[in-house]
């Protein structure tokens, strides 16, 4: 216990670059497929045929490729079509592409949750859709999807550790370069899953809370 304590002073201000890097691409990555699984779901409830089977077809074909499939077209193979992108920018778009599918289902989900009677209301009243989806619906659903997208936060968390397979320097590479120039694989890896932990519990514990709200409603 005495050496694993050396080691995580020795290690840490290293592992901590790495989860700088792992909060970016968790941070960009969140944003960016909460955009988009918006605009995936606003196009599956929009009532328009083209829209909807064009969201759907989007959704399946991101969910149906693997994460680190989407990083290595992205990384290797953009450049090939003359778009190249840097490691982290790579990772961000990846991660946030994969994930957007399954916020659109998450969004879908919380929209479809709300009275139908109320969006009648409110476009009789003269609210065209969009308007209706402003200020009736999305500020409903919020509250609906916050415990799933707390969990998709956490998932998103974990998941960037893919992003070491495109050179991305983050915690799981940092801790792996460690470990493979010390040969100390167990206090390392301990500690880079403690760091994960960490960063993971007060997701879960936000999770926990927002579960708990929605139970009382």
């Amino acid at each position: 216990m005495k050496g694993f304590w050396h080691d995580a002073v020795e290690f840490f201000p290293i592992l901590m670059n790495g989860v700088a890097l792992t909060i970016v691409v968790t941070i960009g990555s969140l944003l960016l497929s909460t955009v988009l699984g918006l605009v995936w779901a606003m196009m599956r409830v929009s009532g328009i045929k083209a829209l909807s089977m064009l969201s759907g077809s989007l959704i399946n074909v991101i969910r149906g490729i693997p994460i680190i499939v989407l990083l290595f077209y992205l990384y290797f193979v953009m450049p090939d079509l003359g778009v190249t992108l840097s490691a982290l920018q790579a990772a961000i778009l990846g991660l946030g592409i994969a994930y957007s599918a399954y916020q659109a289902e998450n969004f879908r989900a919380g929209i479809e949750a709300i009275d139908k009677g109320q969006i009648e209301a409110a476009q009789s009243i003269g609210m065209g859709w969009w308007l209706t989806m402003r200020r009736v619906v999305l500020p409903q659903a919020v509250r609906i999807v916050l415990p799933p997208y707390g969990n998709v936060m956490i998932m998103m968390l974990k998941d960037s550790s893919q992003a070491s397979t495109i050179t991305v320097a983050e915690l799981a590479l940092q801790g792996k370069l460690i470990a493979s120039s010390t040969f100390k694989n167990t206090n390392v890896f301990t500690l880079v899953a403690l760091m994960y932990l960490t960063m993971s519990i007060p997701l879960i514990l936000l999770v926990r809370h927002f579960e708990k709200r929605a139970g009382k409603r």
